[in-house]
């Protein structure tokens, strides 16, 4: 099968979700189909070359579509005055319409693969075999940023999320197969056939995220995107709520915030006890070298990878319900975890104070992972969905 696969951002390197999700369902699909990558690319500072050369190894062909600011302006008032999401605006345009339907007249794809409502403009009415993976419920996420908001932006997160359930339930008939992250998002999906949608979990590469041995640095670890909303509020809710409290009991208790352009919010909560590290060449040094890992997750959706990451190197971690409600975890046993502040406190004492526990709950977390969270056997899901549409398509090749 000829996959061509349109992605809103080139997958690499890995800092942010939906990369590695990209990355490792293109590697896991190429092993039985050709795959025609095509991602847009608003970021000057990644490297296409670089990209290039850790996706050819999986890609038949690799398309990288430059989008401009000035696009990136135009498409948002666009949006705005069509009633789209904004997440829509932001990555539309004109120009990158004729490069991406010239590949596709090209290359006469089985199927359109599309990443996340932002590219389902440019496939969502092609007379072709389609898949969209809505990865979150976006439109959830957004309402929690507006729950939190402040006064002023909170009518344009609101705005966003009514815009983003319209069009999250618009596009439904648009795709033969739909695919999403993990049950809870599921569940919140704006659409009364949201059990149509097929749950195609996350995985881990676990010869790369392993238990290593390593002086120990640092009590507590956070990764993630920095920049990323929900990791900037959880790193807010660290410093100012969660670690005033541990301090009181283990004042000596060292934080290291690990992660790719940190927000200046972020920078903000640094000092002697709380290092942030920025870009990290390996983030599995950030993991090593900590004791515990704590995700307290208050806003944004889907299945947190730091969470597999940091089990998967079997480190014994901390999250909130938010966080869990999608990874699946047994608390108490596989993982801990505290519904507000000071429950998220005791829970970090617990593990620094008492190494018994800390081993009981690192070892069935590393079990855990291991056993439940493959991304061989997570795209085999959606692998068998595509093979399933495209081969009652004519145009469909024999293997």
């Amino acid at each position: 099968m000829k996959i061509f696969v349109l992605l809103p951002r080139i997958p690499y390197p890995l800092e942010k979700g939906d990369k590695l999700r990209a990355f490792n369902q293109i590697k896991q699909l190429s092993k039985h189909n050709e795959i025609i990558l095509c991602a847009l690319n608003d970021d000057r500072k990644v490297s296409e070359q670089d990209a290039f050369r850790a996706l050819q190894p999986y890609c038949q062909s690799i398309s990288f579509i430059k989008i401009t600011k000035p696009q990136i302006l135009l498409g948002l008032v666009r949006a705005f005055l069509k009633g789209l999401p904004m997440q829509c605006g932001y990555f539309y345009n004109r120009k990158a319409v004729k490069k991406i339907d010239a590949l596709i007249a090209k290359h006469k794809p089985d199927m359109l693969f599309g990443q996340l409502l932002r590219v389902a403009e440019y496939i969502r009415h092609k007379d072709l075999p389609k898949a969209i993976d809505y990865q979150d419920i976006f439109s959830y996420g957004m309402k929690r940023r507006a729950d939190i908001a402040s006064f002023v932006t909170r009518p344009v997160y609101n705005m966003e999320y009514r815009r983003l359930c319209r069009y999250e339930a618009a596009i439904f008939d648009d795709f033969d197969v739909r695919t999403i992250i993990s049950e809870p998002d599921r569940a919140l999906f704006p659409h009364k056939k949201r059990d149509e949608i097929l749950i195609v979990p996350n995985g881990v590469d676990h010869e790369k995220y392993h238990p290593m041995d390593c002086e120990k640095r640092y009590d507590l670890v956070f990764t993630g995107n920095m920049s990323y909303p929900p990791n900037v509020n959880a790193v807010e809710y660290l410093a100012y709520e969660i670690l005033p409290i541990v301090w009181k009991t283990l004042p000596d208790v060292k934080m290291y915030i690990a992660g790719a352009t940190p927000d200046p919010k972020v920078k903000k909560a640094a000092s002697d006890k709380i290092i942030v590290s920025g870009w990290l060449d390996d983030i599995r040094d950030a993991y090593a070298q900590s004791r515990v890992f704590i995700a307290p997750m208050r806003i944004g959706t889907g299945l947190q990878n730091k969470l597999l990451e940091a089990m998967s190197m079997r480190l014994p971690a901390v999250t909130s319900p938010l966080a869990n409600a999608s990874l699946g975890a047994k608390p108490d046993e596989e993982i801990l975890v505290g519904k507000d502040a000071e429950e998220m406190a005791q829970h970090i004492i617990t593990l620094l104070t008492e190494k018994e526990k800390a081993e009981q709950i690192a070892q069935a977390g590393y079990d855990f992972t291991n056993r439940v969270y493959d991304w061989g056997k997570a795209t085999e899901i959606l692998e068998a969905a595509m093979t399933a549409i495209a081969g009652a398509n004519p145009r469909v090749r024999p293997e």
